[in-house]
C-alpha cells in the first residue's frame, strides 16, 4: 500500500513510489519520477500560501501608515494570501487605509459577545471594523497572560461561530524541545483547537516554537518541516484526510527575508506568521517567498 501524499516529504514519497513502480513491468522510471513529483507539488500548491504579519504592540498611525504605504505600493504575489494583525485600537484605521487585497486580523479577542470584561474585545466588534481574521493562542497570550488551552479553545469556537477566520497558534518552549516533548505539547494544543472546530475552511494553524520567537533563532527548515509533517499526520489520524490535505500550517519564529525562501520550499510549510520583520520593508520579500 502506498503512503499518503501529504504526510511525507516530497522526495521521500517520490522514491517510495518510484521503487514501487520499478517493480512493475514496462514502467519508465524517469517518467514515474516526474509524474509523482508533479502530483506531490500539485497537492502542496493546492493550499494557498498564507503570510500573516503580527504587528504586536508596536507602531502609531504615522509609522503604521508607512508600513501600509509600502504594502499598498508593493508588487505582491497574487498566489499568496496576506493578512496583517494590527493592534486593536488601530483596526479600523488599518482596514480603511490598507489595500483590500490584504486582509486584517485582530491579535486577540474574548469568548463571549459582550459583557463586563474590561479591556476585552469581541468578534462582533472586530467584524464591525470590517476585519475578518483573529490571531488566537499566541505564545505571548499563553505564557505572558496565562491563557489556558481551554480558554483558547473556547475563543476559537466563538470566533468561528461568528464568521471570523482564526489563525490558531501552537508551539513548544525551549525546555520542552530539549526534553523531547515537542510532539506531546503541540499535539495537545492542536487537539483542544480541533475539538472546537466544526468547519476548517477558515482556520490556519501557526506553528511557532516559543524559543524562536523574537530571539533571532530560527528552526532549521528540516526542524520546521518535521513538526509540520507530524502535525499534518495528526490531523489525518484524528480529524480527516480532507482536513489534513487542505488546512494550512504556517511557520512563525524569526522569519526574515534571508531565510524565508528555504523555509517556503518545504512541502508542509504553507506560509508564515511574521513578527518584527512584518514592520520592515523585507516583509514584501517574505510575502513573495514563493514567487
Amino acid at each position: 500500500m502506498l503512503p499518503s501524499v501529504s504526510s511525507l516529504n516530497i522526495y521521500k514519497l517520490t522514491f517510495s513510489i518510484v521503487g514501487f513502480l520499478s517493480s512493475l513491468a514496462g514502467v519508465d522510471i524517469l517518467q514515474s519520477v516526474c509524474l509523482v513529483r508533479s502530483v506531490c507539488l500539485a497537492i502542496m500548491s493546492s493550499r494557498k500560501f498564507f503570510v500573516g504579519g503580527n504587528w504586536k504592540m508596536n507602531g502609531d498611525k504615522e509609522s503604521l501608515g508607512e508600513v501600509i504605504m509600502t504594502l499598498n505600493t508593493a508588487s505582491l504575489n497574487d498566489e499568496t494570501e496576506v493578512v496583517c494583525g494590527a493592534p486593536s485600537i488601530y483596526l479600523d484605521y488599518v482596514r480603511s487605509k490598507l489595500d483590500q487585497r490584504i486582509g486584517v486580523a485582530a491579535q486577540n479577542c474574548y469568548k463571549v459577545p459582550k459583557g463586563a470584561f474590561t479591556g476585552e474585545i469581541s468578534p462582533a466588534m472586530i467584524k464591525d471594523c470590517s476585519v475578518d481574521w483573529v490571531i488566537l493562542g499566541h505564545s505571548e497570550r499563553r505564557h505572558v497572560f496565562g491563557e489556558s488551552d481551554e480558554l483558547i479553545g473556547q475563543k476559537v469556537a466563538h470566533c468561528l461561530e461568528n464568521d471570523l477566520g482564526v489563525i490558531a497558534c501552537i508551539g513548544e518552549k525551549l525546555e520542552e524541545r530539549e526534553a523531547g516533548t515537542t510532539e506531546d505539547v503541540v499535539f495537545e494544543q492542536t487537539k483542544v483547537i480541533a475539538d472546537n472546530v466544526k468547519d476548517w475552511t477558515h482556520v490556519v494553524i501557526a506553528y511557532e516554537p516559543v524559543w524562536a520567537i523574537g530571539t533571532g533563532k530560527t528552526a532549521t527548515p528540516d526542524q520546521a518541516q518535521e513538526v509540520h509533517e507530524k502535525l499534518r499526520g495528526w490531523l489525518r489520524a484524528n480529524v480527516s484526510d480532507a482536513v489534513a490535505d487542505s488546512v494550512r500550517i504556517i511557520y512563525g519564529g524569526s522569519v526574515t527575508g534571508g531565510n524565508c525562501k528555504e523555509l517556503a520550499a518545504q512541502p508542509d510549510i504553507d506560509g508564515f506568521l511574521v513578527g518584527g520583520a512584518s514592520l520592515k520593508p523585507e516583509f514584501v520579500d517574505i510575502i513573495n517567498a514563493r514567487a
